[in-house]
């Protein structure tokens, strides 16, 4: 929700701003990671055309709307000193993974749906839940409604 409206994405594309935030992740106490049937290193196609590869989903996150399914992507060309992408252009991608990528596949597996996707990009492999502050990443929040993915601000 932005100003009392809540914006919907067609086709994977943002309607609304967004909150990129530059720091490490913070893990849950058990910080358990499950790839299946999200095989790690699979290269995806994003409206950047940037390298964007999977690397693993975190399941059973708490947020503050209640279960989180956490969906980490590799994408070099966010990074702060050497990458080629502004965030304008992460955060439609992002918005694309949720929408084209992440729904489908737990539409088509037939997962129940969780709260709340969020959608991390990194410029390189983080470990879940250790800071490294040489590392760009981005989030953001979706709440998947009705086969779509509605951008949550955090």
């Amino acid at each position: 929700m932005l100003g009392g409206r809540t914006y919907r994405m067609p086709a994977g594309l943002v309607k609304a701003a967004a909150v990129v935030v530059a720091v490490a992740q913070t893990a849950p106490a058990d910080g358990a990671a499950a790839d299946a049937p999200w095989p790690s290193g699979s290269a995806i196609a994003v409206p950047s055309g940037q390298d964007i590869t999977f690397m693993d989903v975190i399941y059973d996150v708490q947020s503050g709307v209640g279960e989180a399914f956490r969906y980490r992507f590799l994408a070099p060309g966010i990074a702060r000193d050497a990458g080629s992408i502004a965030f304008v252009q992460a955060e439609e991608d992002m918005a694309a993974l949720c929408q084209d990528f992440i729904l489908p596949k737990l539409i088509e597996t037939g997962a129940e749906m969780p709260a709340q996707i969020i959608v991390v990009l990194s410029d390189r492999p983080v470990e879940f839940g250790i800071a490294d502050p040489d590392a760009t990443q981005f989030f953001e929040a979706y709440r998947p409604e009705d086969d779509s993915c509605i951008w949550e601000g955090f």
